[in-house]
C-alpha cells in the first residue's frame, strides 16, 4: 500500500505554519519534511510521531488521513425488515438509511450492534423507540444517539420516514 503525504503540506498550510516553524517542532530538517510532503521519501514511524504532535493528531490518525485520499463511492441497497422499507449506503466506518414505515409497523429485535453508535432522525411521521430502560417518542426534526449493543425496537406511531446513522465506534474517514 502506498501512502500519499502531501497531506502534511496541506495540514501545514491550513496552520499558517513554515517549513521551518515544523522542523523546529519537531527537530527534523526542512529538506526531510520536503521530501515527505513531495512524496520523495518514506518516513519512519517515530517521524511520523514528531510530525503529527505538530498538527494535534495521533499518529495512527495521521497515516489514515495519509492513506485516504481518495472518494469513495458505493450504490444504495435496498432491503425491508418487517414492515419496514430501507434504502442503505454502506462505508467501512458508517452506515446511513433511509427508512419508512407505515403506521403500527414495528421491529422489535432489529440486529445488535456492539462496536457502533446509532442515530435516528425523523423527518415525517412519529417513531417510538424503546431501550432497556427508556422510551423515547420522536417526531419530525427530532433524533436521538444512543449505544447500538443495547436492546431496542423501533415503532411507527404514523406514517413516518427517518434515517438512521451507524457509526463506528473509535473510527475517523
Amino acid at each position: 500500500m502506498s501512502f500519499d503525504f502531501s497531506i502534511l503540506r496541506d495540514l501545514r498550510k491550513r496552520a499558517n505554519l513554515t517549513l521551518a516553524d515544523v522542523s523546529e517542532r519537531t527537530g527534523l530538517s526542512p529538506s526531510v519534511i520536503s521530501k515527505l510532503e513531495r512524496n520523495q521519501t518514506s518516513a519512519e514511524l517515530e517521524t511520523l510521531f514528531r510530525i503529527s504532535r505538530v498538527f494535534d493528531l495521533n499518529t495512527t490518525d495521521l497515516i489514515s488521513l495519509a492513506e485516504a485520499r481518495t472518494a469513495q463511492r458505493v450504490d444504495e441497497q435496498n432491503y425491508q425488515s418487517g414492515d419496514f422499507a430501507f434504502d442503505r449506503i454502506s462505508y467501512n466506518n458508517a452506515q446511513v438509511f433511509h427508512g419508512s414505515a407505515p403506521r403500527g409497523a414495528e421491529v422489535t429485535r432489529p440486529e445488535i450492534h456492539s462496536d457502533i453508535y446509532e442515530i435516528c432522525w425523523v423527518k415525517k411521521g412519529r417513531l417510538v423507540i424503546q431501550l432497556p430502560k427508556e422510551r423515547h417518542e420522536l417526531t419530525q426534526g427530532q433524533s436521538l444517539q444512543f449505544d447500538g449493543a443495547l436492546d431496542h425496537s423501533y415503532q411507527a406511531l404514523e406514517d413516518s420516514e427517518f434515517m438512521i446513522v451507524h457509526l463506528k465506534k473509535g473510527k475517523r474517514f
